[in-house]
């Protein structure tokens, strides 16, 4: 994955990259992110009940899990449009747009024109391991 967010004036303000594991639903779940090298930099996990954050030692609890998100990826990331994306299939998001033409070559890109920052999101699939 991919992230990259724009100043109003079209220039770069953050980009990073990163990989991913995605287990649950939109309703439950949890997300790890990890460095290139393989380090785990968050742990995202949410339930009904709320919501966790836990970069390293640090651990952060809250009723959203959209405000955790925006937090660990530093912009607000639609979670109903995510999991759908990954899955392939079109959802709408609102300031977003997703483009799954290259889905079948394990490629989504999407971006959001509004809310500001303007983001840029690129996801290239991996095939689970085999056990």
């Amino acid at each position: 994955m991919a992230l990259q967010t724009f100043n109003p004036d079209g220039s770069l303000q953050d980009s990073w990259s990163a990989s991913f594991t995605l287990q649950g639903t939109p309703a439950q779940g949890q997300l790890d992110i990890f460095s290139p090298l393989g380090a785990q930099l968050a742990l995202l996990q949410w339930s009904p009940a709320g919501a966790l954050l836990r970069q390293g030692r640090q651990q952060e609890p809250s009723d959203s899990l959209a405000a955790l998100i925006e937090r660990s990826l530093g912009t607000a990331l639609p979670i109903d449009a995510f999991f759908a994306w990954l899955q392939g299939r079109p959802h709408a998001a609102e300031g977003w747009q997703a483009d799954l033409g290259q889905y079948a070559q394990g490629r989504i890109h999407a971006q959001r024109l509004q809310p500001l920052p303007q983001a840029q999101l690129k996801i290239i699939l991996q095939a689970p391991a085999a056990p």
